[in-house]
């Protein structure tokens, strides 16, 4: 499928805020215009992009419902009543309850953790989770990445005398659970200024009230940003506002001062004496952690993040990294059962969302799968498999439609569902399937812009490679960390031309080393395009042709040098 390039452009009065911003700073005009694509228009806004800190985050207690949740949870402790930390069983839920438990730990002895087991218990706050906290005396629950739909259930909790503490960042149904306190800033009374927060940046925000609340110094929570900025990332939210507060500075803790357990993770993903970065934790890190869950048991993520013992926590990352080559192999195959299944579909082109169920699949990979698919045919895709007596299933989206609604729309057949606008979790009965099917299809028929089928390249400025001087990737590197809108730039170059010493590379030859000049310099650029051999021909053509890609550093026998990893490669 070949890419649309879209060249973002500013309007007169954003070019006008350049100008000014560039002469301010005393920066390039692109790099200005990097920054007002990012919505800082002001000196002062550039300065707490560039230099994020924590004393800019936001008042806790500006959360509806904090002081309740304070008060209740001093109650607790001060009382020695048993807590329980509940959380969901992905990266963010695992790191969320290590999170608050490493924290309380040190000020109650009456704490635990538990996490619903994906198979059995499914999504979310279970009955077996109430049950397991009424059995077991704890007469205050905190629950984390989960809850704000769970109505009946805490109607349940009370009627067992277990409070409820809601710690969750999905969309809340119209009516909330009559918890103790729902913090969520994205229920609709909300005023808190940031609604993007992680579960585990929820929970930190717990905290930092409770710290403050006790007059508890803020130094003692910084040793758990590293958890924070690793729920940031695996939970793909925004990088922006508060999140690039803690994304900055929880990258600085997992740099220079890991947990032991993420230390021992940081290990196994051959990643010591390496700058951490976001992309590091997307696809190393939170995967790792991610497939305890999918596999086996969550709560052995939770396990390790949260022990001390540092011989322990080198056997239980070693146990994980297992877990995540089981994961790898059944996301392999159960991907290329459902591309198999969608290739029989005698009207596949014509089909605008996919659906594809099977009772046998792993239901722990699903999620994955569903992305795979999404990305391979460019459609919103639901995958969905059978667990106990319902088809439960994840579903992934496309950039600029939202999966969200799409199943929202489907609610009266559904049993639960939940999620964001990209990605969301689904059951439903297995008799409900097939119509499921054709009305989210039609749903998306009815919604979705060609555009959003078609993949598409944003590309945030053409420049020359005389353009690219230690000065501005110095400070382009300043942009980080990257993410969601804030993603790393993508630039393009026009009318370039092989040096003629570009040429294949990789085992099976499929990747093109490249060695450019352009029109308008003689300096050689080098660069690397990964799966990108079907263009050689192009490139020795002595043709010109367009480029377009990331910039970065590259390290190969000590020597470090400005590369560029190209995007995409255009005639």
């Amino acid at each position: 499928m070949i890419n649309k390039w879209n060249l973002l452009t500013l309007n007169p009065q954003e070019e006008e805020c350049k100008k000014k911003l560039a002469e301010e700073l005393g920066i390039s005009p692109v790099l200005a215009q990097l920054l007002v694509q990012r919505g800082i228009h002001t000196f002062d806004g550039a300065k707490r992009f560039f230099r994020p800190q924590l004393t800019d985050l936001h008042d806790p207690f500006l959360m509806k419902d904090m002081d309740k949740a304070v008060a209740r949870l001093n109650q607790a402790i001060a009382n020695k009543e048993k807590i329980l930390i509940y959380g969901d069983y992905d990266v963010d839920g695992a790191t969320a309850v290590a999170l608050v438990y490493r924290f309380l730990r040190q000020y109650t002895t009456n704490l635990d953790y538990y996490l619903p087991d994906r198979y059995v218990e499914g999504y979310g706050v279970s009955y077996q989770g109430i049950d397991f906290a009424a059995n077991n005396h704890f007469s205050l629950v905190i629950v984390l990445d989960c809850g704000i739909k769970a109505v009946e259930k805490i109607a349940y909790a009370k009627q067992k005398g277990v409070d409820f503490i809601i710690c969750d960042h999905h969309k809340p149904d119209d009516e909330l659970p009559d918890a103790v306190a729902v913090l969520d800033a994205k229920r609709p009374d909300s005023t808190y200024p940031y609604d993007d927060l992680s579960g585990c940046g929820v929970g930190f925000k717990l905290m930092q009230a409770f710290a403050q609340d006790n007059q508890i110094p803020f130094s003692q929570l910084i040793p758990l940003l590293d958890l924070v900025a690793v729920s940031i990332a695996s939970d793909i939210v925004p990088i922006t506002d508060e999140n690039r507060i803690l994304a900055y500075h929880g990258l600085k803790q997992l740099n220079a001062n890991p947990g032991v357990g993420l230390k021992a993770i940081i290990h196994v993903c051959d990643l010591d004496d390496k700058e951490i970065t976001i992309s590091d934790i997307v696809f190393k890190i939170g995967p790792r952690l991610n497939a305890s869950g999918r596999i086996h048991s969550a709560a052995e993520a939770v396990d390790l993040l949260v022990t001390n013992d540092i011989k322990l926590a080198k056997e239980m990352a070693m146990k994980i990294n297992t877990y995540n080559q089981a994961r790898k192999d059944l996301d392999k195959n159960i991907t290329e059962e459902a591309t198999r299944i969608l290739q029989s579909c005698k009207n596949l082109e014509e089909r605008k969302g996919i659906v594809v169920y099977n009772e046998e699949w792993h239901k722990g990979v699903i999620g994955i799968v569903a992305s795979r698919l999404s990305e391979e045919y460019y459609r919103p895709a639901v995958v969905l498999t059978r667990s106990g007596d319902v088809a439960t299933g994840s579903a992934r989206s496309v950039p600029g439609f939202d999966i969200y609604k799409a199943i929202e729309s489907c609610r009266d057949l559904l049993e639960n569902f939940g999620g964001h606008t990209y990605a969301a979790g689904l059951s439903m009965k297995i008799e409900n399937v097939p119509l499921f099917t054709k009305r989210f299809e039609q749903y998306v028929i009815d919604n979705i812009q060609e555009e959003q089928m078609q993949p598409t390249i944003d590309i945030d400025a053409e420049i020359r490679f005389q353009d690219i001087t230690p000065k501005f990737f110095r400070i382009l590197k300043q942009f980080n960390p990257f993410g969601p809108d804030n993603n790393k730039p993508i630039f393009c170059t026009k009318r370039v031309f092989d040096y003629g010493t570009s040429r294949r590379v990789g085992r099976d030859q499929e990747h093109l080393k490249l060695e450019l000049v352009d029109s308008h310099s003689e300096s050689i650029m080098n660069g690397i395009a990964f799966g990108m051999s079907q263009h050689n021909d192009k490139v020795k053509s002595f043709n010109p042709f367009d480029i377009c890609y990331h910039i970065e550093e590259n390290t190969f026998n000590g020597n470090t040098s400005i590369q560029l990893l190209v995007k995409d490669i255009h005639s």
